[in-house]
């Protein structure tokens, strides 16, 4: 397992930005696929955005696509999640984790397949 911290989350108004990052513990960060996911308080826990290992691929859901860019900089152990144009729905606590699978590109929105969790980091988006 790989320890995550994220920092960056906060309190913002509707059309806002925020910058979340993810950092990661460990020699091993480059073999891991990447994903960031959200909680409101009473709902499940939803996929947000993923990313490969060597970032050459992204996927995300269909409620940010357009609006979130998730990037990483192995160098720094680092992923990033750019938030744009947010909406008070963006309302959550957002969490990253790390997936060691080779099946990556089939389970990369699945909870179960992430080994490793962050904290989590709360997002508010004011109306």
């Amino acid at each position: 397992q790989v320890q995550l911290v994220e920092s960056g989350g906060g309190l913002v108004q509707a059309g806002g930005s925020l910058r979340l990052s993810c950092e990661a513990s460990g020699r091993t960060f480059g073999s891991y696929g990447m994903g960031w996911f959200r909680q409101g308080p009473g709902k499940v826990r939803e996929f947000v955005a993923a990313i490969t290992r060597s970032g050459d691929r992204k996927y995300y859901a269909d409620s940010v696509k357009g609006r979130f860019t998730i990037s990483r900089d192995n160098a720094k152990n680092t992923v990033y999640l750019q938030m744009n144009s947010l909406k008070p729905e963006d309302t959550a606590v957002y969490y990253c984790a790390a997936n060691p699978s080779e099946l990556f590109s089939l389970n990369y929105h699945h909870v179960p397949s992430y080994g490793s969790w962050g904290q989590g980091t709360q997002v508010t988006v004011s109306s």
